[in-house]
């Protein structure tokens, strides 16, 4: 009778189905445990004997299926539904994460599936599979346990293995599998995760090896304290046995192809290291922290590179014993122990004296950019709840604690999201980085991870990875980086990883970026060389984790949506109206109310050190730098975007002439991925309203529309550059070669390069299409820019609205003739053909449509080649002219439409070749010379002081005010006015306090009364030339002398400081008036317009003498109570003394205290005094600006008894203070 009748006769199948059943199981068993797979062929005794492999097939059958049915759920049947698998069919066909557990009934997997859900919400439990796994454990390459057949292998990973399951056929009731990712690697193949014992299939074996190893060796062994002597006294050839509780269990480690791995043995008093290496090196499983082994054959020997020197090394005849106990005898049975997959609670243990609660660490050194603080080494065990990085080696344990195994090597099997882990001699961080969870574990390669329980769950989908995933630990261990650097970086590969453009990502490895910026913002060097032996092995630990740097103002990065989105949601979430109107904006009336509230400025700084920020740590944005797009609301400024959107920018930088700052003019920086570090966020909003009065400013049904324009400042020096543009890798070398740094490699580089100049540019590809193509360019000047409008280009033209288009002109000086190239030369130096020092040419450059986007970077002064691609004509950039009659001469110079695929490059060193003549200086004026000029047109740069809206009464309907009134001022201190209509040009931004514009174009104006003013034309230009210094206030208005003042003719100067003495009063006006028409309000308003609201204002006029000449000066508002000498609580009572008579005037005339009203008025007569007390008739020191409608003369009456004489005088000096200054005694001295 066969082997398989034979099974089959023993078993006894009752049906059809167990028949087939058995019969796939005797086939399996006989196919794939063959004796290559599971051991020797029978010797020729065990054949003489009777053993054939027939017989051992048998028998391996039989066990296999009693094993079975002693792990079913249901006695007495056959897993008819469950199927034996091959190891090559597991790792080819299942590609789904799944468990599979030969003991489960159908609820008691759904009850599992639930519990793993409910641990790890968003996750789904590993699917079920009815299949049965066997195969013989073998050791596989770097210590690692494979499950062999005759069809292949397939990684192992077990909970805690005994030595005697190795070189062992077993059978797996309940195991995990994880199949490889997408990437399909062979490294990267899937796994078994073996839960709980598997079971052993040759018993009888097992014991006869047991005996064996239970021997001489054993009974010899000796504890730690009397091997740890052996160390001192090395005698040659001597091996001992050595038993102890497990210490610490370090990773391995490869070095110079060696790999290896150390583990200590501990009594209470010693501590005894080994190293384990060659074919020992799948101990690194079975070793456990706290666990009792006994190790034998080992011999003492010396470790080059560690202080301590001698150490215990296995050899070939070295055995691992676990759960070992000093005389006793093991059995197998002892080491056929079973792990369970229960939830294990919160550990949280310190090896140090101190108590085990979680406390902050504390302070040991203050250094610059942060404190230096010392780390705990714990113990700790929790569950896997979230993977933050896998190829950083990030995790979160128990949602609330970080784990970062960065500082270990990389491990074959990675933490999946609900594994249980116990943690050993780990360090706790706290706050290292304000990205991650404020405890943070940190594992040296002292530390010991294991993997207590496996994940029950399959975990997400696999996610784009960065091609370089991984590499930041590797440049972790060159580099010797601190961990909140590390940490830091981490955090931004993230972000980066989905803020990038997708063409950056295609191109740059985001790992890189990231690392290169974090070493740009920490500039940290001097790290101390890691000692991996010491760190190891020293009893006093000490490694990179022992200190760490806390540093809470670390930068933070923001994609720009979230930028934008923050700007907008915080612009009008914490609305304040009050808060937009001046201190006293209770006393304005209706319309003062309404155009006080249509623009207003939010200005935030990016570092909440220097100035108001949005969040509380300093923040940076990465993104790259382009050109406005065609239907961008800011066609003034470049964009910066990112992948989630893109932002407006007013950018400047430094001018390479003067070292001072310009409007951005170097198109270098176009398509340049950059970090800005500095920068400012402005939020303009824009309300229209139509509130009664003060009282119903929280009423929001007054507000008819509002709306917000977000946009960012910055100069380019604060500008990090991760990935240059082939232009800035050009113009970079450029001047590095004329600063005359780095000579050799500049010889180096033009050997590669080659001798001409034009084959620079060849040495990368730019990412924008066409420049391997034929293309020809000419070199111009820029003279003058027009500003950008809105005209009309024709019907179907590219525009806002029909037949309107974005459009401007520059007016430039043609250096030379048209060159032909074989590509772009970009912004390469110049040559000799690309100038002709005979003659120039003007041509006036049309800018219209997609072409106008090249307005933010095109400055007057600045050189450019301009680029036609994709031709080899040079009568493209050439000019038309205007045909006129013969014999007579036309001044009109020629125009050129420029294209949407032309490209302007800026040359920034053209003066080489060119001679001082062909470089004219513009005229650009100052507040003061234009004060004084008599030119009709003018251009002029000065500093922005105030910004008010205008709105024009014809267009009444408009949601935003197009109209604008900036007061611009120098260094004087002297003022001038200027006058913008934008309700046909794009909106300009940067228009705010502090900045320094350039207005080219303007019309000087003289006002009725004489003043000097300016105003837009259609062809005006607004540049910003510099930001706004926040360290820096802007030049007060200059000290004037009241004679010298009122006897100039000068109109310049309207404002200006006026230190004196007050003489007298001359009027003095309080009024009740409608908040909604101006006329007196008692109980209602004078007018009976209904209006139910009133404001309280207050009027002033008193004489001022400052030694020169006297001047009749005006206080209103505020100043009036200032200047009065009234606290709070005395004005207020002053308005409610007023609320029934509803108005008073007080004409105190000097100090005669003669007055038009009546003399008995308790109000009055207080008025009265308080005008002519001390308190009023004081020095004083204040801002004014001068009346424009100034008299010079008047004629006065005079009666001398009984003659009448008639006199010309000298009208006095009309001033209006706006500012009041307390006087000090350096004021008082000055003055005198």
């Amino acid at each position: 009778m066969d082997s398989l009748q034979l099974f089959l006769d023993q078993f006894g199948p009752s049906s059809e189905a167990e028949s087939a059943w058995l019969k796939d199981l005797f086939t399996f068993i006989t196919q794939h445990l063959s004796p290559v797979s599971c051991g020797p062929a029978p010797s020729d005794a065990d054949q003489s004997a009777g053993v054939s492999w027939d017989h051992s097939v048998h028998l391996l059958s039989v066990g296999v299926l009693q094993m079975i049915q002693e792990k079913m759920c249901v006695a007495r049947s056959l897993p008819v539904s469950y199927r034996l698998l091959s190891v090559s069919q597991l790792v080819s066909q299942q590609h789904l994460a799944c468990v599979s557990n030969l003991s489960w009934s159908t609820n008691q997997h759904r009850a599992w599936a639930e519990e793993a859900e409910l641990s790890l919400p968003g996750q789904r439990a590993l699917r079920r599979v009815n299949l049965l796994l066997i195969g013989c454990l073998r050791e596989g390459r770097g210590g690692e346990w494979r499950l062999v057949d005759g069809s292949g292998s397939v990684r192992c990973e077990c909970l805690s293995p005994s030595p005697l399951w190795l070189n062992r056929p077993v059978f797996l009731p309940h195991w995990n599998y994880i199949p490889h990712d997408a990437s399909g690697q062979e490294e990267d193949q899937g796994h078994l995760e073996l839960i709980g014992c598997p079971g052993l299939l040759c018993p009888d074996a097992e014991q006869g090896l047991a005996a064996g190893l239970g021997g001489a060796e054993l009974s010899g062994a000796v504890d730690v304290r009397e091997a740890a002597a052996l160390l001192q006294n090395r005698v040659r050839g001597q091996r001992v046995s050595v038993y102890g509780q497990v210490g610490s269990v370090c990773p391995l480690l490869a070095v110079t192809g060696t790999t290896f791995f150390c583990f200590t043995l501990t009594d209470t008093t010693h501590t005894l290291p080994v190293l384990v290496k060659d074919g020992r090196l799948w101990w690194s499983q079975c070793v456990c922290v706290g666990q009792s082994v006994c190790v034998t054959a080992l011999r003492v020997c010396v470790l080059r590179g560690w202080r301590g020197n001698s150490i215990l090394c296995v050899t070939e005849r070295s055995e691992i014993h676990t759960d070992y106990t000093p005389g006793h005898t093991h059995t197998p049975a002892e080491h056929a122990h079973t792990t369970s997959q229960q939830d294990t609670p919160l550990l949280m243990m310190s090896q140090a004296d101190e108590g085990c609660e979680e406390a902050e660490p504390e302070e040991d050194v203050v250094q610059l950019g942060g404190r230096m603080k010392q780390s705990r080494v714990i113990s700790y065990q929790g569950t896997v709840t979230e993977v933050v990085s896998e190829g950083a080696g990030l995790y979160v344990i128990d949602k609330k604690v970080g784990l970062c195994v960065a500082y270990q090597p990389a491990t074959r099997r990675k933490l999946r999201a609900g594994d249980g882990v116990e943690l050993h001699h780990v360090h706790l961080l706290h706050r290292p980085c304000p990205d991650f969870p404020p405890s943070m574990l940190c594992c040296c390669l002292r530390s010991t991870v294991r993997v207590a329980t496996f994940s029950r769950v399959g975990g997400p989908p696999p996610t784009p990875r960065c091609p370089g995933d991984g590499v930041l630990p590797r440049l972790l261990l060159q580099n010797n980086t601190s961990v909140s650097e590390y940490l830091w970086a981490c955090h931004l590969t993230s972000q980066l990883s989905h803020s990038l453009l997708p063409g950056v990502l295609k191109q740059q490895c985001v790992c890189l970026l990231s690392w290169e910026l974090m070493k740009t913002l920490w500039r940290r060097t001097g790290h101390r060389r890691r000692d991996i032996y010491s760190e190891m092995l020293d009893e006093l630990h000490t490694c990179p984790l022992t200190q760490y740097r806390l540093d809470p103002a670390v930068h933070q990065n923001l994609s720009v949506s979230d930028l934008l989105q923050s700007l907008q949601s915080t612009c009008w979430s914490s609305l304040s109206l009050r808060s937009w109107l001046p201190r006293d904006g209770s006393n304005l009336t209706r319309t003062q109310i309404n155009s006080a509230l249509s623009w207003s400025s939010r200005i935030l700084s990016s570092d909440p050190r220097t100035g108001t920020s949005l969040r509380p740590r300093p923040l940076l944005l990465v993104g790259v730098l382009q050109l406005p797009s065609q239907t961008s609301e800011l066609q003034h400024a470049l964009q910066l975007r990112d992948a989630t959107g893109a932002v407006a920018c007013v950018v400047t930088e430094t001018s390479e002439e003067d070292g001072g700052q310009t409007a951005c003019f170097n198109t270098a920086w176009i398509g340049c991925l950059v970090c800005v570090l500095q920068f400012t966020m402005v939020t303009e909003r824009f309300l229209q309203s139509d509130f009664p009065s003060y009282q119903h400013l929280d009423q929001d049904r007054f507000i008819t529309h509002k709306h917000c324009r977000v946009y960012l400042q910055f100069s380019l020096d604060h500008v990090h550059i991760l990935s240059p543009s082939v232009a800035m890798v050009t113009h970079l070398r450029q001047k590095e070669e004329e600063s005359g740094h780095d000579v050799t490699a500049r010889k180096r580089r033009r050997e590669e390069d080659g001798t001409g100049s034009s084959s620079s540019v060849t040495m990368t590809a730019d990412p924008v299409g066409g420049d391997s193509q034929p293309c020809v360019s000419m070199v111009i000047r820029v003279e003058e820019k027009e500003g950008v409008a809105w005209k009309n280009a024709g019907a179907g033209s590219d525009g806002g609205g029909a037949g309107l288009t974005v459009c401007f002109s520059v007016r430039s000086a043609v250096i030379g003739p048209v060159v032909s190239w074989g590509q772009d030369p970009k912004n390469a130096p110049m040559t000799e053909r690309e100038v002709d020092r005979e003659a120039e040419q003007k041509v006036v450059l049309v800018l219209s449509g997609a072409s106008a986007r090249w307005f933010p970077v095109l400055q007057s002064g600045c050189f450019y080649r301009l680029v036609a691609a994709n031709t080899q004509d040079p009568g493209v950039l050439i000019g038309c002219g205007s045909s006129g009659w013969s014999q007579v001469e036309l001044h009109a110079e020629s125009t050129l439409q420029v294209r949407s695929d032309w490209r302007f490059h800026t040359i920034t060193r053209p003066l080489r070749l060119l001679t001082c003549t062909q470089v004219v200086s513009s005229s650009v004026l100052s507040v003061s010379e234009v004060l004084d000029c008599s030119s009709e047109v003018v251009s002029l740069k000065g500093l922005l002081t105030e910004r008010i809206s205008v709105r024009d009464r014809s267009a009444e309907s408009e949601r935003t005010p197009t109209g604008v009134r900036l007061t611009l001022c120098d260094q004087s201190g002297r003022s001038l006015r200027v006058y913008l209509d934008l309700s046909h040009t794009p909106y300009s931004p940067g228009l705010l306090h502090g900045n320094i514009v350039l207005l080219s174009a303007f019309q000087r104006k003289l006002s009725r009364s004489g003043g000097v003013y300016c105003s837009f034309l259609p062809v005006s230009c607004i540049t910003v030339m510099s930001l706004a210094d926040t360290s820096c206030a802007p030049p007060p208005a200059p000290i004037m002398h009241l004679g010298q003042w009122s006897e100039s003719s000068e109109q310049g100067c309207i404002m200006g400081r006026v230190r004196g003495h007050v003489v007298c009063f001359l009027f003095l006006k309080l009024q009740w008036s409608c908040s909604l028409c101006g006329s007196l309000y008692t109980q209602r308003c004078s007018s009976q317009c209904g209006s139910s609201s009133s404001v309280f204002q207050s009027t002033a006029k008193l004489v001022i003498d400052d030694g020169t000449g006297e001047a009749h000066v005006w206080f209103s508002g505020a100043l009036v109570r200032a200047l009065l000498g009234l606290a709070d609580p005395q004005w207020e009572g002053l308005q409610r003394a007023l609320r029934i008579k509803g108005d008073i005037r007080v004409y105190p005339r000097g100090r005669s205290l003669v007055c038009d009203g009546g003399s008995d008025d308790p109000l009055l007569h207080f008025l009265l005094c308080v005008c002519s007390s001390d308190i009023v008739c004081r020095p004083i020191f204040i801002t004014c600006r001068k009346h424009t409608t100034q008299r010079s003369e008047e004629v006065r009456r005079f009666s001398r008894a009984d003659r009448t004489f008639m006199t010309r005088l000298s009208r006095p000096l009309q001033l209006t203070c706006v500012h009041q200054d307390d006087v000090t005694s350096a004021h008082l001295c000055s003055s005198g």
